[in-house]
């Protein structure tokens, strides 16, 4: 049975309408990692692949989410230096592809990995797919695989750790954070545009870059879009901390800032209950603000802790009154928003190195690490660990877990598999 999520579509400011089943952008339906699902599998893999329905191999690895939409999956993948960046749609019933769509991109993008050209995950709204390849540009197509539209004017940006905003759909709009850049000279720009033409609505010019998604969210009866940008291009002064920034998502204008992010900026924004929270990666800061205010609002932080991480690369989830995040080195916490205390600050750490994103439902928090292992976690202060599901060797991902319609999407490098509770 479909659930109705009418409350996290208005959150998230779109227009079609989300059932439970639909798993549409990175994140989920409202880009914070939530899903309405439940009876989910607790356990799979293993020697006899238990609760696995398929999998099926993928030609060139990536480091993207998949996103499903209906009978639709679609995922991105890139060649080897990343001449080649394409969109894949596969059937959900077994995973045969639908339609491939390539983009060619001849000239040489900097990149921490050879492999690293199709980072951001795809986003759609029942009509149409869009996806952004970095310097390649962002592309538009229907169901079909039919173009739609192009933007490969958008210039470069690029960063010796590659790029990873996916864009984020806001009623008539897809809005594409194009960044980062390492270099102070170059562009880091937030640009919505309109989704049925490709045609630019606004944009706006920022010193601070990150791989960071924005998300959209609901402060007060106003939409407003959240970013977070750090001090990690060259050019740009040491003692200079980066910036958790509000925008009106109808316009682009900046709404209010509050400093203090102060190293590279990978995970996404989260924000419950009028509180916006901010996380840096390696070895950097992380903060809460109370929102309501507007300008510079730094002094309405509610917390700062200036280096509480040796490194954060997926992003946390809140559920109820709590903030759940894992550190890159499988390092738990759980921290409460308004006082910024760790409640999981002596559990012992998971084993393993994740990039992935803690994803939310029924209870549990589902956490895929590098070497494909998933722990999944009770969402509750007290830390339990529930299940530890394992791949065979060699199936690594820096990707994250997506659910849909009683499933969970696993995409390794080499294959994206299918997981679902067997009828007994």
């Amino acid at each position: 049975m479909k659930r109705s999520l009418s409350a996290l579509v208005l959150m998230a400011g779109t227009c079609a309408t989300i059932t439970a089943a639909d798993w549409p952008a990175w994140r989920g339906p409202t880009g914070q990692g939530h899903s309405d699902e439940k009876n989910l599998p607790l356990k799979w893999g293993g020697k006899d692949d238990a609760n696995v329905k398929w999998k099926v191999a993928l030609k060139d690895p990536c480091n993207s989410t998949p996103v499903i939409w209906g009978d639709n999956i679609f995922l991105t993948m890139a060649t080897k230096g990343g001449g080649t960046r394409s969109l894949l749609c596969l059937a959900r019933a077994d995973g045969k592809l639908k339609w491939q769509k390539d983009v060619t991109y001849t000239e040489k993008e900097r990149n921490w990995a050879d492999t690293w050209y199709a980072n951001a995950s795809p986003t759609t709204d029942r009509e149409r797919v869009i996806v952004c390849f970095g310097s390649a540009g962002v592309y538009c197509y229907d169901f079909s695989g039919k173009e739609l539209w192009k933007r490969a004017d958008l210039g470069k940006w690029e960063h010796a750790f590659g790029n990873g905003a996916s864009p984020v759909m806001y009623g008539d709009f897809v809005i594409q954070w194009c960044g980062v850049n390492d270099n102070a000279k170059d562009r880091n720009t937030l640009i919505a545009m309109n989704k049925k033409t490709g045609k630019t609505e606004w944009q706006t010019e920022e010193t601070f870059g990150s791989w960071s998604t924005p998300v959209i969210v609901k402060v007060g009866d106003k939409d407003q879009l959240v970013l977070g940008q750090s001090r990690d291009v060259k050019g740009q002064p040491e003692n200079k901390t980066g910036f958790l920034k509000g925008y009106d998502p109808k316009t682009g204008s900046e709404l209010w800032k509050v400093q203090g992010l102060d190293s590279y900026q990978y995970t996404s924004p989260l924000v419950t209950n009028g509180v916006a929270v901010g996380m840096s990666g390696y070895g950097g800061s992380a903060l809460a603000v109370k929102l309501g205010g507007a300008g510079d609002i730094t002094k309405d932080r509610l917390w700062l802790h200036p280096k509480p991480a040796g490194q954060r690369v997926g992003s946390g989830v809140i559920v109820g009154e709590h903030i759940y995040m894992v550190d890159e080195g499988g390092v738990v916490h759980c921290y409460e928003p308004k006082t910024g205390n760790d409640l999981w600050k002596d559990e012992p750490k998971l084993n393993g190195i994740s990039w992935g994103s803690l994803v939310h439902a029924d209870g549990r928090l589902y956490l895929l690490m590098r070497n494909g292992t998933t722990f999944v976690l009770a969402a509750k202060p007290k830390f339990e660990l529930l299940a530890t599901n394992t791949l065979p060797a060699g199936e690594n991902t820096n990707s994250s877990v997506a659910i849909s319609n009683g499933q969970i999407f696993v995409r390794t490098f080499k294959h994206l598999w299918c997981i679902e509770e067997k009828k007994k």
